[in-house]
Parts: structure tokens; sequence; C-alpha cells
């Protein structure tokens, strides 16, 4: 989600510029920084120290990854064994995606952007205090937590409320059990926020592990709970479940389980702070230390989520529509996306996230040619791994489906899904980085006005798929997502561009076709081994079980992978042989 804003001429020139600092109040922080434009060209010693750098960052993103990795695959049995139990396409389904969605959303609403885009440039610049930015951390996390508390209670007892304004179009039955999930739900919002503040300081302190690890154990919480729902009260497949067939016990296994598998996963990074020197105790003093500077910068990045909090409206209504008529819908578009963020979190946000502090430093010391130098390595290096999975997921998106869905109509259903969104994989990662630029700029203003232009493509698109015909209408709300995010990242490249001078254009240029190329045999092996093994015939291998459709996705993806790597190879891409190459010579020492 990005911005429009026009880029104001004096970054375009040797100026004094200043930028939005929001630790200007503080020590060594003085709100004005010099700015030189500099040429595209990277010195010989400033791509030196770049080289050096650049392996802690694949250290610290390999850790990140090997976290997520972990996390996402429990995380998906535990989709698997939620979907097993109350089904993809249906009115459970349905009412628990509402109920229990609202929580993530007004979480995201209150705090959660602000929290990745303010807090880890708050932390970084904080560091400079003689305690080490320790007295900083406490008082903004106890602001954080007095305000995450009071929205959690707010919201909960405006349950019906917020349920009736993004599941309006519910029928009667599923719209009443909706309710009952988001009283059950929406306490997860203070965790959420807990989790997310507690996170971001470790991340600021380049400790990256925690907060990747942490969900693993929300995820087996989860699947316990999840699985003694399925063997009491029946599975979705044994049991034909309505809406009204629901008790109060069996909303209350659900509805607390997803609720204490969060909580969990906040309370234990408690844990990892006394690894990295901190103590933390309640401090309410929050005058004189930033908190305003800082609260105006996070206004923007408020904004630019309640505008996206439009944009949700807007689909979780059209889905609503398609839910009334039986056709796959909210649920559906859920675990659809659930597939989409699977490469983009274990590839883009493990490489960013990293990417992110250091970018957040040179910012703050205003070296603006290692932010564009950040910038570039990072687009990079994520572009050459995330197109391979773009790719992998286009050709097995059926097959994953039938992973969640066995049945052959539900299972296309969500495989058009995954479709949708996965052609605008690329692009979505990219947005990821550049958005993380602006933040780490101290600019959350650009972002709001970018958004605008997002949710209006996104909107008018969702709004075309009601004349559709319902069966299609969750497939259009999924080309609108694309559609937005690649107009978002194009107008946010345009603004970046005039903000830092060259993005390096020409190099990225140069990756992105070696990788295309790298990829033509790959893609055209895949799509002829799943056409092979019957992903389009009923009872066809690669879609006949959850197992059947596992074995094909692990096939298509090695098959995959072995021609583009080995393509790269060939093609002599410097961005694959610097991940490949210390690997390699670590296999020869042993």
């Amino acid at each position: 989600m990005a911005t429009v804003a026009t880029c104001l001429p004096w970054h375009r020139a040797n100026r004094a510029v200043r930028h939005p600092c929001p630790t200007r109040n503080l020590p060594n922080c003085t709100g004005t920084a010099t700015t030189t434009r500099t040429s595209a060209r990277t010195p010989r010693a400033s791509r030196t120290r770049h080289r050096v750098a650049d392996r802690s960052i694949g250290r610290a993103s390999a850790f990140i990854a090997s976290g997520t990795i972990v996390s996402r695959l429990l995380g998906f049995v535990r989709s698997m064994v939620l979907a097993a139990s109350l089904g993809v396409v249906g009115a459970s389904a349905d009412a628990f995606s509402v109920g229990n969605g609202l929580s993530t959303i007004i979480f995201t609403i209150v705090a959660g952007g602000v929290l990745s885009a303010v807090v880890v440039p708050l932390i970084v610049r904080s560091a400079s205090h003689a305690d080490g930015g320790g007295a900083y951390i406490n008082k903004l996390v106890t602001l954080s937590i007095v305000l995450l508390a009071a929205a959690a209670l707010i919201a909960t007892l405006l349950a019906p409320a917020l349920t009736f304004v993004w599941g309006r179009t519910l029928a009667p039955e599923t719209f009443d059990l909706a309710v009952a999930f988001a009283y059950w739900c929406l306490p997860q919002i203070f965790f959420y926020g807990l989790y997310a503040i507690l996170g971001e300081v470790l991340n600021a302190r380049s400790s990256f592990g925690p907060y990747t690890w942490a969900p693993v154990v929300n995820n087996v919480v989860s699947i316990v709970g999840f699985a003694v729902f399925g063997l009491v009260f029946g599975f979705a497949d044994e049991v034909n479940r309505t809406a009204g067939d629901w008790t109060i016990g069996m909303i209350a296994l659900v509805g607390g389980t997803a609720t204490l598998g969060i909580a969990v996963q906040a309370l234990v990074l408690f844990v990892f702070w006394r690894r990295v020197g901190l103590h933390f105790r309640f401090d309410f003093r929050w005058r004189g230390v930033g908190l305003r500077s800082a609260g105006r910068m996070a206004g923007w990045t408020f904004g630019m989520l309640l505008l996206s909090t439009v944009a949700g409206i807007v689909q979780a209504n059209v889905a609503g529509t398609a839910s009334s008529a039986g056709a796959a819908a909210n649920a559906a578009l859920e675990y659809a996306w659930l597939i989409f963020m699977l490469p983009h979190s274990i590839i883009t946000m493990s490489i960013a996230t990293a990417y992110f502090t250091r970018m957040s430093a040179h910012a703050a010391a205003d070296r603006i040619a290692d932010v564009r130098a950040d910038l570039s390595s990072a687009i990079r290096g994520i572009g050459t791994i995330i197109v391979l999975a773009e790719a992998v997921l286009i050709t097995v998106a059926f097959p994953f489906a039938a992973v969640f869905e066995p049945r052959f109509a539900e299972s296309r259903a969500l495989g058009w899904l995954v479709m949708a969104y996965g052609i605008g994989l690329l692009g979505f990662g990219v947005l990821f980085v550049v958005q993380r630029t602006f933040y780490a700029l101290g600019d959350t203003r650009t972002p709001f006005f970018i958004t605008i232009v997002q949710v209006s493509v996104f909107s008018l698109g969702s709004l075309a798929a009601l004349a559709l015909p319902a069966e299609y209408r969750a497939v259009g709300i999924a080309l609108a997502t694309t559609l937005g995010s690649t107009v978002q990242v194009i107008v946010s490249l345009v603004v970046l561009r005039r903000r830092l001078g060259l993005l390096d254009g020409r190099r990225i240029a140069t990756a992105v076709v070696r990788s295309v190329a790298a990829l033509i045999l790959p893609a055209a092996a895949g799509i002829g081994i799943v056409l092979a093994l019957g992903v389009n015939v009923p009872g066809g291998f690669a879609i006949d079980s959850r197992w059947s459709a596992i074995v094909t996705m692990v096939l298509v993806g090695t098959v995959m992978s072995v021609l583009y790597f080995g393509g790269l190879w060939l093609l002599r891409s410097p961005e694959f042989r610097g991940f490949a190459e210390p690997v390699l010579a670590r296999l020869r020492r042993r």
C-alpha cells in the first residue's frame, strides 16, 4: 500500500533536506540532514562495505526464513485441520472467516502498520541514548499496551456492529454465528498488538529469530484445538453442519482456541527480551520523549490503513453475496491468500525484514547512496527467487487447493483464486520492499496518498465483480487485488525515484530478464507434469487426494527448481551466485 505523493522539489538538488524525523526531540537528532545528490554508481569502498554487510544480511535472512518456513508449514497444517473441521465453502467456514478475521482487521487499523512503519526507525534512532534506548522502549511499549487494551475492549463490546459492517450480506443464521465467533476472537487484538510491538523491538535490536519462530507455538495450540473439535463434533466431510447447528460449547472451542494461540505467541516473546539486554517496566511518563512527533508520523500510516479497511469492507460484502448463493466466498479467499502469502513470507519478508533495519540505520545517518544500494540489492535478491515461486504457485494451484479441499468442484474454485493472486506475487514483493524504504526514510505521508490509488483501483474492480455470476465473483476480487497492487508498485517506484535519484534500474531490469529467461524451460516442464498427472480430470492423480496432491507439488517444485537454478548458473546470475557460492563453499569444507 503506497502513495501518490507529490515529490517535493527540494529532494532534487544539493540542498539541506528537512526530513520528518520522528525523534528530533531526542538527543543527537536535529531533524535536518544535508543530502547531496549522488550518482547512481556506488563508490568502490561503499560496494566493498555492502558486500560484507550483505553476508550478514544473508545470514539474518536465512535464520528468519528458517523460522518462517517452520511456522508457515505448521500454519498450513493448522489451516488443513481447520478446513477439515469447518470446510472451505459453506456457512460455518464463512462465519468463522468473518468473525475471526475482525480481530486482524481492527488490529491493523489501530496499530498494525503503524508499529511496523514507526517503531523500528524510532528504536534504531534511540539506540544512541546513554541507556541504549531502554527507557524510551519502556515508554513506547507501555503506551502501546494501554492503547491496545482499550481497542480490544471497545471492539469486543461493538462485536455485533463490526460484524454488520463486514458481513451484512451474509445469510441471517450465518451472520449470527459470525457475531458469536467475533465475541470470542476480538480480544486477539490486544495479543496481536503485543506480539507486534515486542517483536519489532527485537527486530530493531537485530534479534530476528524470536519474531519469526513464535508463531510455531500458536500453530501447535491451534492444531490441537481444531483437531479436538473435529474429533468430538465431526469433520466437515462427515457432518453436513449448518449455521444453526452450532452450540455454545462448539463456538467456545473454536473461537477460544484461536485466541489462546495468539496469546501464547505474544507472551513467549518476553522470554527473549532479557537476551538482548532489555528489562521491561511500565513507564507512564510519556511527555518529552518524541512520542508526539512519532504520532504525527504514525497518523499518515493510520490513514493509509483506514483506506485499506474501506477496501476490505467492499471485499467482504461483495464476497458475502457469493456466500449467500453457495459459491466460493470469504473463507475461500482467505485460504487462497494464505497460500499466496507462503512464498511471500518465506522469501520476501525474510530478506526485506533484515534489510529494513539496515536501511533505517543508513537513513538515520543520511547515507542516501547506501539506502539506494540496499533497495537495489533487496529487489534483485527477492526477484531472483520470487519469480520461480510465482511460476510454481500458478502451476500447482489446483493440487495446492486439493490439499485443503479434495472435492473436485470446491478445489477448482479455490485453485482459480490461487492463480488470480499468484500472478501478482513479484509485484507484491517489490511493493513490500519499496514501502519499507519510505518508512526507513521516515516518510509515511507518501504511502498514504499512493494507497488512495490502490484502494480506488481495487474497490472499483471488486464492485465490477458483482456483474459476474456468483461462482466467479471471488476470482474477480482476487484479480482486482492483483491489479491494485500492480498499479501501486508502479506509482511507488516512480515517486521513490524522484526522491532518491536513479534506483539502479538497469541492473534490476537485467536481473529480471535473466530470471525470466531461465524460467521458460522449467515452466514448460512443470505444466507438462501436472497435465500428465491429470490435474484437469476428476479423480486425476494430481488432485485425487491430499497426499497425491502433495506428491505432485513436491515433484513439480523440485523439477522446476533444479532446472531454474541450473539455468541461472549457466547465465552467470550474480544474484543467484551470491546465494549459492557460500553454500557450496561450506559443503566443500565438509
